[in-house]
């Protein structure tokens, strides 16, 4: 078996980029404040999520677009009969509005997470987290990009 030369990757990661361009998987187009809405409603099933309990950390103006960093902690016991189960980030600008996805056990300890994430130009942050009864939060920032990091 051949080792894998430095040129030889970037000749595949080339072509990978060239098939996924042609593809259309990155067309540039952004998401509608409705697509970002149907990824939310997806998450709570419909139920309408309360403002509080969570607090999120982001600049107000992003200078570049392709690393803004992220931060988000949601008030919660986090026992056995208390605890946060996910927290969902949207961005209702980006050509994919749902930015990611967390996961939480009382074994967590706390429901904080650290990030950085790519946006493609001024936006919503919404921030949906849900309880372990079945409970929902919510809080939302702008951030203003002046360099968009997502299309172009």
């Amino acid at each position: 078996m051949r080792a894998l030369s430095r040129r030889d990757a970037l000749t595949a990661l080339g072509a990978t980029g060239a098939a996924l361009a042609m593809t259309g998987w990155s067309d540039g187009a952004l998401a509608t404040v409705q697509e970002a809405a149907d990824e939310i409603a997806k998450f709570t099933g419909g139920k309408a999520p309360v403002k509080g309990k969570i607090t999120i950390e982001l600049p107000e103006i992003a200078e570049n677009g392709n690393t803004v960093p992220l931060r988000v902690s949601v008030e919660s016991p986090m026992t056995a009969e208390d605890y946060i189960t996910d927290v969902l980030v949207v961005a209702d600008g980006n050509p994919r509005p749902g930015v990611a996805t967390f996961r939480f056990t009382p074994m967590s300890g706390k429901a904080d997470i650290s990030t950085r994430m790519r946006l493609a130009a001024t936006q919503n942050i919404v921030v949906i987290a849900r309880t372990n009864k079945g409970d929902l939060f919510t809080g939302q920032r702008q951030v203003t990009v002046t360099v968009g990091g997502c299309v172009g």
